[in-house]
């Protein structure tokens, strides 16, 4: 990975080069970028681990969505719109795109903000996850996974901007292909093979978990199951980090061949982590008798008193696998996370260089002193997702689903329907901003502060499904969905002249 980084730092001289790979990147390499930028550890320990407890194998319905709704639709619908949109308008970042399709430097302003604020937590999730996993492993201290990672991580993007992650997501995605699919075979065979597996989990009743309900089509919780599928697939849409893929990629046969690509890189990488995570209460048990009884491993209470979810792939991996392959397990998670992180970092120090640090320098930043802030940025970032995510009592899938809930929520609809429509309002896009980040920003007040009544039996229901920030954010999507066409209609685009020259510019661009 280092050796990649120096060699693509010989050909990273601009703006373009660090942030966007010269926006000559191939369907292949640009589909595993994407792919590996999606799946990380927060996926294959983190949200494998708690929905798979959940809901058994029917959380394998997540990848479903995932592959269908997050790859293969989003290329489909956004990919080609996308390149020769971003391409026209010169277009480098999401806040960028919003600034020159809207024609507003203060939603430019405003979106950078909450890329930067809220790409926090997912990044400090990533380290949170990959660290879990090498303390099983080798008895590494938390703390120095986290800081070794973040340093391996840091020399690669920093020499080599954009197209050493992408080239890097390659090899980690090929890792992360064989890895995965030996795992699900070793956690199933482990077990009989899947028919005994299915019984075994058919006869696992629990509090809220009737017997014949974790091996069911649907699982014991389908309400929230399909939240789950709506944040993790549709989510994709509105994140800057995954769209800013298509805006490098080179043509329309690269745009077809990655579809392709990236969805069946879906249903392997995320199809098989959520498969495997289902059969996890063969694995674990939450109550100690039991798992005396059976010989599965005890699965404690966190600090909060809830079950440690992060904990359960781990567990089930020492259980299920012989050493060589944990040791496989190990670089398939760094790759992932490595992938995810290198992405994250690159993304937020391009956006705070281009949309806020460079409009504020007086005389404006020649591209050697753009590229310089976005290295000494992409370090500073390390920094603070690493003091966030020191502190290993806060799940992995609530950092995820803050970070997504906010980005998705307030970027989605005014960014896809900006791609095809004339008639989105500058009134619209701010409306989505804020119900976005507000649904998010309360959501976490009123849940973390216990302001949510709970007298009865249907508040007490009701709060179990509203106190998840997974639905929250599938919600502030929802939401952003509806507001923008709705606001639109009630107002008027100010400057028609200048959509309708841009839209006329893409509409000549077939190339």
């Amino acid at each position: 990975m280092i050796g990649i980084g120096i060699y693509c730092h010989k050909k990273t001289s601009s703006v373009s080069d660090f942030v966007l790979g010269g926006r000559n990147v191939g369907g292949w390499i640009t589909a595993f970028a994407y792919g590996t930028s999606y799946f990380s550890a927060v996926v294959f320990i983190g949200y494998a681990g708690q929905f798979g407890w959940s809901y058994g194998v029917s959380a394998a319905w997540i990848g479903i969505g995932n592959a269908v709704i997050g790859s293969m639709l989003a290329w489909m619908i956004l990919g080609r719109r996308t390149r020769i949109m971003t391409k026209q308008m010169g277009a480098s970042t999401m806040p960028e795109y919003f600034e020159k399709r809207y024609n507003s430097k203060s939603l430019k302003v405003v979106s950078a903000v909450i890329v930067f604020l809220f790409l926090i937590p997912y990044t400090a999730s990533v380290y949170n996850g990959l660290s879990r996993l090498f303390g099983m492993a080798f008895n590494i201290p938390y703390s120095a996974c986290i800081i070794g990672m973040a340093v391996l991580t840091a020399v690669y993007v920093i020499l080599g901007g954009y197209k050493a992650t992408a080239i890097n997501d390659f090899i980690q995605g090929i890792i992360m292909l064989g890895g995965i699919s030996a795992v699900v075979f070793c956690i199933i065979s482990k077990k009989g093979g899947f028919s005994s597996a299915l019984a075994q989990l058919g006869a696992i009743s629990d509090k809220g978990v009737p017997e014949n309900t974790l091996n069911s089509l649907f699982g014991p919780d389908p309400i929230n199951l399909i939240g789950v599928v709506i944040l993790t697939s549709l989510g994709t849409w509105g994140l800057p980090q995954m769209v800013q893929k298509f805006y490098a990629i080179k043509d329309d046969q690269a745009i077809k061949r990655g579809t392709i690509i990236s969805t069946l890189f879906a249903v392997v990488v995320a199809g098989g982590s959520y498969l495997m995570g289902g059969f996890g209460r063969l694995y674990g048990s939450a109550d100690e008798a039991v798992a005396a009884e059976t010989g599965r491993t005890f699965i404690e209470a966190g600090a909060n008193g809830k079950l440690k979810y992060d904990s359960i792939v781990p567990a089930m991996l020492h259980d299920a696998l012989p050493e060589i392959l944990i040791g496989i397990v190990v670089v398939l998670v760094l790759s992932a996370s490595m992938s995810t992180l290198s992405s994250l970092v690159l993304t937020s120090s391009s956006t705070l260089t281009i949309d806020l640090i460079k409009p504020a320098v007086k005389g404006g930043m020649d591209d050697k002193k753009q590229v310089l802030t976005m290295r000494v940025l992409i370090a500073a970032f390390l920094v603070l997702s690493v003091v966030i995510a020191l502190n290993p009592n806060t799940y992995i899938s609530t950092l995820m689903s803050i970070s997504w809930g906010a980005l998705a929520g307030a970027f989605l609809a005014p960014f896809m329907y900006g791609l095809f429509s004339k008639k989105i309002t500058k009134a619209a896009v701010w409306t989505s901003f804020v119900t976005g980040v507000g649904i998010t920003v309360i959501h976490m007040v009123i849940f973390s502060l216990g302001l949510f009544p709970e007298a009865t039996k249907a508040a007490a229901s009701l709060k179990l499904n509203m106190a998840s920030p997974i639905n929250a954010g599938a919600i502030a999507m929802i939401v952003g969905l509806i507001v923008v066409p709705l606001v639109s209609s009630f107002t008027k685009v100010k400057d028609t002249e200048y959509v309708d020259k841009l839209f006329e510019e893409c509409g000549k661009d077939a190339g």
